[in-house]
């Protein structure tokens, strides 16, 4: 997700447009053969990827969403609505402390988060949440920082925060505990790098200062041993020059410029494109971060074999033979969407002393139009990356270059990921308005309502091929009750839900919101909806999903003190949200 428009475009490559395909694919109207076949049940028939003439029936009870959802009429206001069926509370808002007495504060920008229980209990645990952005105007009072004192107190309201938290009594409310657990990590906490990448020339500046901190913290995923991944978005955002200044192909690529929204740059070197001593600071940024939540003392790594883009998040799912595979979106128009196999089996890996997110391959996905598609290896034994760059770590680093020069396949904005319960993975593509191709039948044709993406690897996630359709078409659902647009944040459950939350410009008169599908029908239902201004994000639920959290960012700023906040969403009845 991001806190800005669509606007920016920082690939110029000629690569087919996923419009192309798009436009193909629904013309076939015709269930995927292949491998794909054995999850048919879980795909819509022909007449459900017709999307407009989708009909919806609330007066039937289905198995997986049953909750009366929040009604299309009376949204759009500064009140939260929730379904009927269930009920919210709100915690954690920016500047609180992060545990009672504490001087360190909960950071801005409420995003992804993960739930880590204590003792096995569901309500106990450490919240780990993100903090993407936070406009000078909210966090100084003023547009541009004035000094280097005013760059520190910008600076510690990004990151992320470890905080304790415990529901009292059956039902009561959360409530922030004192904690060993409780910490932040911010833009000058100290970080280290590993994987293929971790000694690279490209890594070091000629200041020789240490690496430090991660910064605009968008969406998240977490490993099986227990640990938690932020990912680093629009890291460009923060660089600016203060002197002539000229990009470079690479910084070209990653949308650095000289102007700066933030003006850290102005007090603070290492954020200065035209300070030679810090040429490669920029080139710290753009990864995912692995944080060990039951470690304190441990500091944040930046996992660089995973490739280095505007990371949105990662999906991890175990593969044929306990490999680690992560699936990831980078976020911007006419990006991609990238894949990540480890070499081995995780617990053997980690029994050797080896991060299985340090060695393995990463692939970049190229769709066809006749409903497959291919991974394609971003490593230096392909050839045609062996012909262009040094080695594994200068691809690594340049991860976008390099999936142009693999004719990957431009995507419409690809965020947050999941992988279903059917093996199904889903990517929603937010949206992109510069989309020009001239198909006026094709509701996404621009593209500002966005849709999300569905694909089946082959091989237990660990091949090389693999068959897509259609989930949903937002802009299809547009003066329905399912009325939605500009989809983002995406969590798939064990039973089947799909967890869909969204950012930007909603229709109907709604602000953004929370809505619950059913992947096995495709019905749609709207669970809560947010308040004017902001971005329903983040997701989260305890391990017996009977508590869901969320985020809402960047609520309105004409309110008196817009204040991002966390919210705590469950049943009136106890039982499993979303159904």
């Amino acid at each position: 997700m991001s806190h800005h428009d669509d606007d920016s475009i920082s690939n110029e490559s000629s690569n087919p447009s996923f419009s192309d395909v798009l436009a193909v694919a629904h013309s076939r109207r015709q269930l995927l053969a292949g491998g794909i076949g054995g999850a048919a049940a879980f795909f819509m028939s022909d007449s459900m990827l017709a999307a407009p003439e989708r009909q919806t029936h609330w007066q039937t009870r289905h198995q997986l969403v049953g909750f009366r959802p929040v009604p299309l009429a009376g949204g759009g206001g500064n009140t939260p609505r929730i379904s009927a069926d269930y009920q919210y509370e709100v915690i954690i808002p920016w500047g609180a402390p992060i545990a009672p007495g504490s001087t360190d504060t909960i950071g801005i920008g409420h995003d992804g988060m993960w739930f880590l229980p204590l003792n096995n209990r569901s309500s106990h645990g450490l919240l780990v949440i993100n903090h993407e952005y936070g406009d000078n105007i909210v966090v100084l009072g003023k547009n541009t920082p004035s000094n280097l004192n005013d760059v520190r107190i910008s600076q510690y309201a990004h990151g992320l925060s470890v905080i304790e938290i415990m529901r009292q009594g059956r039902n009561g409310k959360w409530i922030t505990n004192a904690s060993n657990y409780a910490r932040r990590i911010h833009v000058n906490s100290p970080v280290t790098f590993s994987g293929p990448a971790a000694n690279s020339p490209l890594l070091s500046n000629a200041a020789g200062n240490a690496p430090l901190g991660t910064v605009n913290n968008c969406a998240n995923g977490n490993t099986p041993w227990s640990t938690y991944l932020t990912c680093e978005e629009n890291f460009n955002g923060y660089f600016g020059a203060t002197a002539p200044w000229t990009a470079n192909e690479a910084q070209r690529r990653y949308g650095m410029a000289a102007g700066s929204g933030y003006g850290w740059h102005l007090f603070d070197a290492r954020f200065n494109l035209s300070n030679p001593d810090y040429a490669n600071e920029s080139n710290r940024f753009g990864w995912i971060v692995e944080l060990d939540p039951l470690n304190p003392l441990a500091p944040p790594v930046k996992r660089t074999a995973l490739g280095r883009m505007k990371h949105e998040g990662i999906a991890i799912v175990e593969g044929r033979g306990g490999r680690i595979v992560g699936y990831m979106g980078d976020d911007e128009r006419f990006e991609y969407i990238y894949k990540f196999v480890s070499d081995d089996n995780w617990r053997a890996m980690r029994a050797q002393g080896k991060s299985p997110l340090d060695h393995g391959k990463l692939y970049v996905a190229r769709f066809k139009d006749d409903g497959t598609g291919q991974w394609l290896e971003l490593t230096i034994s392909n050839p045609a990356l062996a012909a262009r760059f040094a080695d594994q770590a200068t691809i690594l680093v340049n991860t976008r270059l390099a999936a142009d020069v693999l004719g990957a396949t431009p995507m419409d904005r690809p965020e947050w990921t999941t992988v279903g319960p059917n093996g199904l993975v889903y990517c929603t593509l937010t949206n992109n308005t510069r989309r020009e191709v001239a198909n006026g039948a094709n509701p996404q044709v621009p593209n500002p309502d966005g849709h999300i993406i569905r694909w089946l690897d082959s091989d237990d996630h660990l091949g090389l091929t693999f068959e897509w359709d259609i989930f949903a078409l937002a802009s299809a659902t547009h003066g329905t009750e399912e009325s939605f647009a500009s989809p983002d944040g995406l969590m798939a459950d064990p039973d089947g839900r799909l967890f869909i939350e969204t950012d930007g410009l909603q229709r109907d008169g709604l602000n953004d919101q929370l809505l619950v599908a059913d992947i096995n029908t495709g019905e749609i239902r709207r669970l809560f909806e947010g308040v004017a201004g902001a971005e329903v994000t983040g997701i989260t639920m305890t391990p017996d999903r009977r508590t869901l959290f969320c985020n809402l960012q960047h609520p309105n700023p004409d309110t008196s003190v817009p204040r991002d906040a966390t919210v705590v969403i469950t049943r009136r009845d106890g039982g499993i949200v979303g159904s």
